[in-house]
């Protein structure tokens, strides 16, 4: 009898996602304690809503799609010209970087492109990552099949792990060994911190003598604030010879309910002779019909006048929280890390304690929820995550709340 055969490199993987263990978790304490109003500082979503620019774009759009002589049907699955000009002029040609349209794949959002980009590369191929590191760069290369076996005290055996330590500001070290895929994120998720030019130049140097690829996750780019910091890895230069940039409207304009993104696969990126941006062009064609017409022009309002300026006040609302988290938890005595240049606020948990036991004594304290740092890797043992995406107030009460329960020890 033939039986049907299933993916085992799927079976390979955790039973649930981080952040689908975190929400049961929360879920059963919520039953047993009713009377708790739980302040939830861990899944990085937004609270704030789109700004006005975008809504309104929107319903222009959604109108246009009401009349047989503006209805619109598929679109083009890389996305609208209008869309993609906009972002090579305003993410790009205004920091100095010449991208062209075609080089720019809009989507549904960076987490699907960055687990989907593996599509287009061979399963032989040794990956580096950081660690602590975002779950999805890992987990999709397990489903791919590049990871190997999991050990509990090494992680995945194929899996190249960079750690990113407080000795040398939680950035990553460069592969002693050479790699064939590198993934990089900044600023971090998880850790908050940002990288220098003068830092991310190492990596492009490594890339190119190595003929290796970054693939280079600036979801977070809005957040930066300090001069140093490059907003795209192709200010860089020779990043378009070995890099892929992963952008995102998430976090950015407040589109995690809306979902819009986009990915640059530069021209100049041949590898073997072969095409990575037509690679990526013909997966895209094949397997997705692209973003819906309503939500591109949303996207499009991004780059209005109105919409720079509303997405710049919701970038300082949530900064201003990060503040608020930094400065009671260092008054708390907690050490504590990023804030600056992201939305998370990465902290050392006291006295010892491991991740998972501080988010247990946190929530049931406090009634505040964060991430444990042990779901980002080995190196985020001992480590905990919070983010600044909520409301001001519920923020303040959150802070208030840890800083009572903890200053005292």
């Amino acid at each position: 009898m033939n039986l049907l055969k299933v993916n085992q490199n799927f079976v390979k993987l955790p039973n649930s996602y981080l952040f689908v263990d975190i929400a049961a978790k929360v879920s059963r304490f919520s039953e047993q304690h009713p009377e708790t109003n739980i302040i939830r500082l861990g899944i990085g979503d937004v609270t704030r809503p789109l700004p006005k620019a975008v809504v309104t774009a929107m319903k222009k759009a959604a109108d246009e799609m009401g009349e047989a002589k503006t209805f619109r049907g598929y679109g083009p699955e890389a996305g609208y010209e209008f869309l993609r000009a906009a972002i090579a002029e305003h993410d790009f040609k205004r920091r100095g970087v010449q991208i062209d349209t075609d080089e720019i794949f809009v989507s549904d959002g960076a987490k699907s492109d960055t687990g989907n980009i593996g599509d287009i590369f061979a399963v032989d191929n040794v990956v580096a990552v950081c660690d602590p590191v975002y779950p999805v760069y890992v987990d999709t290369n397990v489903m791919a099949g590049r990871a190997g076996e999991y050990d509990e005290n090494k992680g995945w055996s194929k899996i190249v792990y960079m750690p990113c330590l407080k000795e040398n500001d939680f950035l990553p070290q460069l592969p002693k060994e050479r790699v064939d895929i590198i993934y990089l994120c900044f600023p971090n998720n998880p850790s908050g911190v940002g990288i220098s030019r003068s830092e991310l130049k190492k990596w492009v140097d490594y890339a190119i003598y190595n003929e290796s690829l970054i693939l280079y996750d600036a979801a977070y780019e809005a957040f930066i604030t300090q001069q140093d910091m490059p907003h795209s890895i192709y200010e860089i230069d020779g990043a378009k010879k070995c890099a892929i940039e992963f952008r995102s409207f998430s976090k950015t304009a407040g589109f995690t309910g809306t979902r819009c993104a986009f990915t640059v696969i530069p021209k100049d990126l041949i590898f073997n002779n072969i095409s990575l941006n037509k690679l990526w062009d013909r997966r895209q064609s094949t397997k997705m019909n692209g973003v819906s017409y309503v939500v591109q022009r949303g996207a499009e309002a991004v780059y209005t006048e109105d919409g720079m300026r509303e997405v710049k006040e919701n970038i300082a609302y949530y900064l201003n929280n990060a503040k608020i988290i930094m400065d009671g938890l260092k008054s708390a005595g907690f050490e504590v890390y990023g804030g600056v240049n992201s939305p998370y606020v990465w902290l050392k948990t006291p006295n010892g304690l491991s991740s998972w036991e501080f988010f247990d004594l946190l929530l049931e304290k406090t009634g505040v929820v964060g991430t444990p740092g042990s779901g980002f890797g080995i190196n985020g043992e001992g480590y905990f995550r919070l983010t600044s995406f909520n409301t001001k107030e519920n923020t303040q009460i959150a802070v208030q709340r840890i800083v009572e329960s903890f200053k005292a020890q």
